[in-house]
């Protein structure tokens, strides 16, 4: 049964999302028989594809509000205290903001070999815990390298347009459905849930999906 989830690598609730829903998994009895599939989505597609000065997100996120650097850091105290229960470590203070088209290019490629978890995972770490810019392709290479790509696969992912279409299309299809907001997680194309629930949502959607896929022929 497939489970698609439509994210954003710089979107802090889709890491916690990650989290629950895998937590969720290993609950979960048919966890075998679930197939994940990575969508890709910008929150911010607005942000330059240059960006004329490295920024992190409290500094970002002030100037674009119009609110100061100490306020923008306690709006962000509730979210990194989430992220600390799910076991995952934000630094705010690190994360360079970028425009995150270049890493769904490259996340499209890993999955094309079985690698779009994986992609998903180093590329959160990379930008809410280690403040690595993946706005750079010589960052991005490095992060291939780190699943297991080569330097001429982010290369392609990066030049061929092919990887760019199908970002555009993820992103179409987000429209379509109307999802406005990420992380999205739909269940075997019929229920859907939003944001990051706790893991008993999750769990419980598992469950209700599965049995009807099940039922149903197993997807047949």
């Amino acid at each position: 049964m497939k489970v698609e989830i439509w994210s954003d690598i710089m979107c802090p609730f889709c890491y916690i999302g990650k989290r629950h829903f895998e937590a969720a998994l290993r609950e979960f009895p048919g966890r075998e028989h679930i197939e994940i599939v990575w969508k890709s989505f910008q929150l911010d597609p607005s942000i330059p594809q240059e960006m004329p000065e490295a920024q992190n997100v409290y500094r970002y996120l002030a100037e674009r509000k119009g609110i100061s650097y100490e306020q923008s850091a306690q709006m962000h105290e509730n979210v990194v205290l989430m992220a600390k229960n799910a076991g995952l470590d934000y630094h705010f203070d690190k994360a360079v903001v970028a425009n995150s088209f270049r890493a769904h290019r490259m996340i499209q490629l890993a999955k094309t070999k079985g690698l779009g978890d994986q992609a998903e995972e180093r590329l959160f770490s990379a930008y809410f815990t280690e403040g690595k810019n993946f706005g750079s392709p010589a960052v991005l290479a490095e992060l291939g390298r780190d699943i297991g790509l080569s330097e001429a696969d982010v290369q392609e992912a990066l030049s061929n347009e092919k990887y760019a279409d199908l970002v555009r299309a993820d992103l179409e299809e987000a429209r379509e459905i109307g999802i406005n907001g990420v992380p999205f997680f739909v269940f075997d194309r019929k229920y859907a849930i939003s944001g990051a629930q706790p893991v008993a949502v999750f769990l419980q959607a598992l469950e209700r999906s599965f049995g009807e896929w099940r039922s149903g022929g197993m997807g047949n």
